[in-house]
Protein backbone atom coordinates (compact mmCIF):
# COMPACT_ATOMS: atom_id res chain seq x y z
CA UNK A 1 0.00 0.00 0.00
CA UNK A 2 2.85 2.39 0.84
CA UNK A 3 4.45 1.89 -2.57
CA UNK A 4 1.15 2.56 -4.35
CA UNK A 5 0.71 5.77 -2.37
CA UNK A 6 4.27 6.79 -3.30
CA UNK A 7 3.63 6.18 -7.00
CA UNK A 8 0.42 8.23 -6.90
CA UNK A 9 2.21 11.05 -5.05
CA UNK A 10 5.06 11.09 -7.59
CA UNK A 11 2.64 11.10 -10.54
CA UNK A 12 0.62 13.99 -9.11
CA UNK A 13 3.77 15.93 -8.16
CA UNK A 14 5.30 15.47 -11.63
CA UNK A 15 2.21 16.89 -13.32
CA UNK A 16 2.07 19.80 -10.86
CA UNK A 17 5.73 20.68 -11.41
CA UNK A 18 5.28 20.57 -15.17
CA UNK A 19 2.27 22.88 -15.04
CA UNK A 20 3.88 25.33 -12.60
CA UNK A 21 7.23 25.85 -14.34
CA UNK A 22 6.64 28.27 -17.20
CA UNK A 23 9.63 29.27 -19.26
CA UNK A 24 11.28 32.55 -18.32
CA UNK A 25 10.43 35.40 -20.69
CA UNK A 26 14.07 35.92 -21.65
CA UNK A 27 14.43 32.28 -22.63
CA UNK A 28 11.08 31.44 -24.23
CA UNK A 29 12.03 33.29 -27.43
CA UNK A 30 14.98 30.91 -27.77
CA UNK A 31 12.81 27.78 -27.91
CA UNK A 32 11.69 26.59 -31.32
CA UNK A 33 9.77 23.65 -32.71
CA UNK A 34 11.87 21.40 -34.95
CA UNK A 35 9.13 21.20 -37.57
CA UNK A 36 9.44 24.97 -38.11
CA UNK A 37 13.23 25.19 -37.89
CA UNK A 38 16.20 24.55 -40.14
CA UNK A 39 19.47 23.96 -38.27
CA UNK A 40 21.39 25.73 -41.05
CA UNK A 41 19.84 29.08 -40.11
CA UNK A 42 21.85 29.02 -36.85
CA UNK A 43 25.25 28.28 -38.39
CA UNK A 44 27.86 30.68 -36.95
CA UNK A 45 25.10 32.54 -35.03
CA UNK A 46 23.72 30.23 -32.33
CA UNK A 47 24.43 26.89 -30.65
CA UNK A 48 21.37 24.65 -30.99
CA UNK A 49 20.52 22.30 -28.15
CA UNK A 50 18.08 19.83 -29.68
CA UNK A 51 15.74 17.96 -27.33
CA UNK A 52 14.00 15.03 -29.00
CA UNK A 53 11.40 12.74 -27.43
CA UNK A 54 8.54 10.56 -28.56
CA UNK A 55 6.04 12.57 -26.48
CA UNK A 56 5.77 15.75 -24.42
CA UNK A 57 4.81 13.46 -21.53
CA UNK A 58 8.16 11.61 -21.60
CA UNK A 59 9.61 11.99 -18.07
CA UNK A 60 13.11 12.52 -19.49
CA UNK A 61 11.80 15.31 -21.74
CA UNK A 62 10.01 17.00 -18.84
CA UNK A 63 13.13 16.79 -16.67
CA UNK A 64 15.35 18.14 -19.45
CA UNK A 65 13.09 21.12 -20.09
CA UNK A 66 13.03 21.92 -16.36
CA UNK A 67 16.84 21.75 -16.25
CA UNK A 68 17.14 24.04 -19.28
CA UNK A 69 14.57 26.36 -17.74
CA UNK A 70 16.57 26.66 -14.51
CA UNK A 71 19.76 27.63 -16.36
CA UNK A 72 18.31 29.99 -18.95
CA UNK A 73 20.68 32.87 -18.19
CA UNK A 74 23.78 30.69 -18.61
CA UNK A 75 22.45 29.32 -21.90
CA UNK A 76 21.58 32.79 -23.22
CA UNK A 77 25.10 33.95 -22.42
CA UNK A 78 26.43 31.18 -24.67
CA UNK A 79 24.09 31.91 -27.61
CA UNK A 80 22.05 28.74 -27.11
CA UNK A 81 18.76 28.16 -28.86
CA UNK A 82 16.66 25.18 -27.80
CA UNK A 83 14.96 23.16 -30.51
CA UNK A 84 12.24 20.77 -29.40
CA UNK A 85 10.76 17.82 -31.28
CA UNK A 86 8.19 15.64 -29.53
CA UNK A 87 6.25 14.44 -32.56
CA UNK A 88 7.99 11.57 -34.35
CA UNK A 89 5.07 11.34 -36.81
CA UNK A 90 5.94 14.76 -38.25
CA UNK A 91 9.37 13.43 -39.37
CA UNK A 92 11.05 16.83 -39.18
CA UNK A 93 14.38 17.34 -40.96
CA UNK A 94 16.04 17.69 -37.56
CA UNK A 95 14.64 14.35 -36.37
CA UNK A 96 15.67 12.62 -39.59
CA UNK A 97 19.19 14.01 -39.26
CA UNK A 98 19.61 13.13 -35.56
CA UNK A 99 17.84 9.72 -35.69
CA UNK A 100 16.87 9.47 -32.01
CA UNK A 101 15.63 6.32 -30.29
CA UNK A 102 13.27 7.72 -27.71
CA UNK A 103 14.69 10.64 -25.73
CA UNK A 104 17.86 12.34 -26.95
CA UNK A 105 19.71 15.56 -26.17
CA UNK A 106 22.00 16.87 -28.92
CA UNK A 107 24.39 19.81 -28.69
CA UNK A 108 25.28 21.37 -32.04
CA UNK A 109 28.18 23.82 -32.30
CA UNK A 110 28.12 27.13 -34.12
CA UNK A 111 29.95 25.38 -36.96
CA UNK A 112 26.87 23.19 -37.50
CA UNK A 113 28.48 19.93 -36.34
CA UNK A 114 27.09 17.66 -33.63
CA UNK A 115 29.30 18.05 -30.55
CA UNK A 116 27.43 15.88 -28.06
CA UNK A 117 24.65 13.29 -27.93
CA UNK A 118 23.09 12.07 -24.70
CA UNK A 119 20.26 9.53 -24.27
CA UNK A 120 19.32 11.04 -20.89
CA UNK A 121 18.76 14.54 -19.46
CA UNK A 122 21.83 16.67 -18.83
CA UNK A 123 22.22 19.51 -16.36
CA UNK A 124 22.87 23.02 -17.70
CA UNK A 125 26.16 23.10 -15.80
CA UNK A 126 27.38 20.09 -17.81
CA UNK A 127 26.10 21.55 -21.08
CA UNK A 128 27.78 24.91 -20.47
CA UNK A 129 31.07 23.25 -19.55
CA UNK A 130 30.99 21.33 -22.83
CA UNK A 131 30.28 24.57 -24.69
CA UNK A 132 33.06 26.42 -22.87
CA UNK A 133 35.59 23.83 -24.09
CA UNK A 134 34.74 24.46 -27.75
CA UNK A 135 37.29 26.48 -29.79
CA UNK A 136 34.70 28.99 -31.01
CA UNK A 137 33.56 29.62 -27.42
CA UNK A 138 37.18 29.94 -26.26
CA UNK A 139 37.66 32.67 -28.87
CA UNK A 140 34.46 34.40 -27.72
CA UNK A 141 35.75 34.39 -24.14
CA UNK A 142 39.12 35.84 -25.21
CA UNK A 143 37.33 38.56 -27.18
CA UNK A 144 35.13 39.37 -24.17
CA UNK A 145 31.76 38.13 -25.41
CA UNK A 146 30.84 36.57 -22.08
CA UNK A 147 32.75 35.16 -19.20
CA UNK A 148 33.07 31.47 -18.50
CA UNK A 149 31.95 30.10 -15.15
Amino acid sequence: MKSLLGVVFIAVFANTVQAETPLPAEFSASIREATETDLNEFKWKKRPVVVLADSKDDPAFIEQMELLNSGAADLNERDVVVIVDTTPEARSATRLKMRPRGFMLVLVGKDGNVKLRKPFPWDVREITRSIDKMPVRQREIREGKGAAE
